[in-house]
C-alpha cells in the first residue's frame, strides 16, 4: 500500500510536468521553464526520498542519511543557502540604512558598493542553488542597481526604492527554513547540541577541560543552524571568534548557560 501510494504521487507529478511542458506560457519564458523544471525536480526528489525512507524504516530504525542517496549533499546545500542568504540580508539591510542617510555626494559610492555586494553573492554556492524565480529577481535587482551605479549623480530616492525592494526580496529568502529537509536537520542538530551542552554544564566544575571541549563541539555543530534565527546568528558569529575550548571558571559556565538559553528559545518544532 505504501509503495502504491508513493508511486501514484510520482506518476501524478510526471503528468503535471508533461502538462506544463505543453503550456506555451511556460516554454516561451526560460525563467518560468527553469522554475517549473526545478519545482518538479525538487518535489519528485522529496517524494522519492520519503518513499525510500519509509520503505527502509519498515525493516528497522534508520536515518535518512543512511538510506536516502544524496541526502547529506542536499542538506548541506540547503544549509549553505540559508547561511549565505542570511548574511546577505544583514549586508543589504545595513546598506539600505546607509543609503537612507547618504549625502548627495555619497549616493554613487553606495550604489557601487551595493553592486559589488550583489556581485559577490552571485559568485557563491548559495546563488547557484537558489530557486529560479528567486535568482531571476536577484538578477533584475542587480541590473537596477548597476544602472544607478554608472550614473554620475544617481538620485538618492531612486536608490532607496531599489534597495528597499531588494531588502524585502532577500528577507523573503528565509522561507528556506520551511523546507522539510531543514526542519528535520535542525531538530537533530538542536537535540545533539542540547545533549553536548548538558554534558558540558555537568563537567564544568569537575573537569573544565572536557567541559570546554564539549562546548566547542556544540558550537561547531550549531553553525549549521546559522540563518534560522537572528539572535542565535549573533551568538554563533561571536562564538566563531572565541576560543571556546580554552574557557575556564565562571566564563565557561556563563557561556554554556547562554548557549543553552539560545537553544531553548529556538523554534524547531
Amino acid at each position: 500500500a505504501l509503495l502504491q501510494e508513493g508511486m501514484a504521487k510520482l506518476a501524478q507529478s510526471i503528468t503535471q510536468l508533461g502538462e506544463a511542458m505543453r503550456n506555451p506560457a511556460v516554454v516561451s519564458d526560460r525563467w518560468q521553464l527553469l522554475a517549473e523544471i526545478q519545482r518538479f525536480r525538487s518535489n519528485y526528489r522529496e517524494q522519492m526520498s520519503q518513499l525510500v525512507f519509509e520503505s527502509a524504516s519498515a525493516f528497522g530504525e534508520v536515518s535518512r542519511a543512511q538510506v536516502v542517496p544524496g541526502y547529506e549533499a542536499e542538506v548541506k546545500a540547503a544549509v549553505t543557502v540559508r547561511a549565505i542568504t542570511s548574511d546577505l540580508s544583514r549586508i543589504v539591510a545595513a546598506r539600505l540604512g546607509k543609503v537612507r542617510e547618504a549625502k548627495p555626494e555619497e549616493v554613487l559610492w553606495n550604489a557601487q558598493q551595493l553592486q559589488t555586494e550583489l556581485d559577490a553573492f552571485g559568485r557563491t554556492a548559495a546563488y547557484r542553488n537558489l530557486r529560479a524565480q528567486d535568482k531571476r529577481k536577484i538578477v533584475e535587482a542587480r541590473a537596477e542597481v548597476g544602472a544607478l551605479a554608472i550614473q554620475t549623480t544617481p538620485d538618492r530616492q531612486e536608490l532607496v526604492t531599489v534597495a528597499e525592494a531588494l531588502d524585502e526580496l532577500v528577507r523573503s529568502l528565509s522561507s528556506v527554513n520551511q523546507r522539510q529537509l531543514l526542519i528535520l536537520h535542525d531538530r537533530e542538530v538542536w537535540a545533539a547540541c542540547g545533549v553536548r551542552l548538558e554534558r558540558a554544564l555537568t563537567q564544568s566544575t569537575k573537569d573544565p577541560v572536557a567541559s570546554a571541549k564539549a562546548l566547542a563541539e556544540a558550537a561547531v555543530s550549531a553553525q549549521s543552524l546559522y540563518g534560522r534565527d537572528a539572535t542565535m546568528d549573533a551568538f554563533l558569529r561571536k562564538a566563531r571568534k572565541l576560543k571556546l575550548a580554552t574557557l575556564t571558571g565562571p566564563e565557561l559556565r556563563a557561556t554554556i548557560e547562554s548557549f543553552q538559553g539560545q537553544l531553548a528559545q529556538l523554534d524547531v518544532m
